[in-house]
């Protein structure tokens, strides 16, 4: 007797399991509409109780005219080709979150073609957070999908102290230093267009 497998209730498990974790959680993952942008967005947003309140980081963030502590700050979003391409990547990193006990979150299932059509806030760790919201940061503007996925593929791979340390080079030290950072980090990540090595090394990076 062959047993039919339950479906997997996503708005039930969100209002049960994830409603009450996000708002503590010091990155989270919005998935949400954009008018400009043809469907799902994903959007990382950074709470910055979280960010070492050092000069660099305070002055950076004054500019932004952001004072309050707590506030969710954007550190990136995806929506289109790029998302699609990188989603089997993002919901390896998702899958490693858990709860304070250690209980997986299960969040990768909101990456799916059902979890994707929910607009919800999910909860997300300094690892994850900082991973995704580099991914995201890097990839605007790069139409060379290859090159896109390599990034998210060698971002993956970063330890928590890694991903941390990149994304403030990209978000805390004045805006023309964070431009420099993004440019610098693409071509170190992802090569520039048209180069072989791309291809080659993205293959490696598949294989292993």
């Amino acid at each position: 007797m062959s047993v039919t497998k339950e479906k997997f209730d996503h708005q039930k498990y969100y209002a049960e399991r994830l409603a009450s974790l996000w708002r503590k959680a010091p990155f989270v993952l919005r998935i949400t509409e954009w008018k400009e942008l043809q469907g799902p967005v994903l959007v990382v947003k950074e709470r910055l109780e979280y960010v070492e309140k050092t000069n660099d980081v305070q002055a950076s963030l004054d500019l932004e005219g952001v004072k309050k502590k707590g506030e969710l700050v954007e550190r990136g979003h995806s929506a289109g080709d790029p998302q699609r391409r990188c989603l089997p990547i993002l919901r390896k990193i998702m899958e490693r979150v858990t709860d304070q006990a250690g209980i997986p979150l299960d969040l990768q299932r909101y990456l799916t073609q059902e979890g994707l059509k929910l607009q919800v806030t999910l909860p997300l760790d300094e690892e994850a957070g900082a991973k995704l919201g580099l991914i995201f940061r890097l990839q605007e503007r790069i139409s060379d999908m290859d090159r896109v996925e390599l990034i998210a593929r060698r971002i993956s791979r970063f330890t928590r102290e890694e991903a941390c340390y990149w994304l403030s080079r990209t978000t805390s030290f004045g805006a023309d230093a964070n431009r420099w950072a993004i440019v610098g980090l693409r071509v170190m990540l992802g090569g520039q267009s048209g180069d072989p090595g791309v291809e080659k090394m993205l293959e490696r990076l598949r294989q292993g």
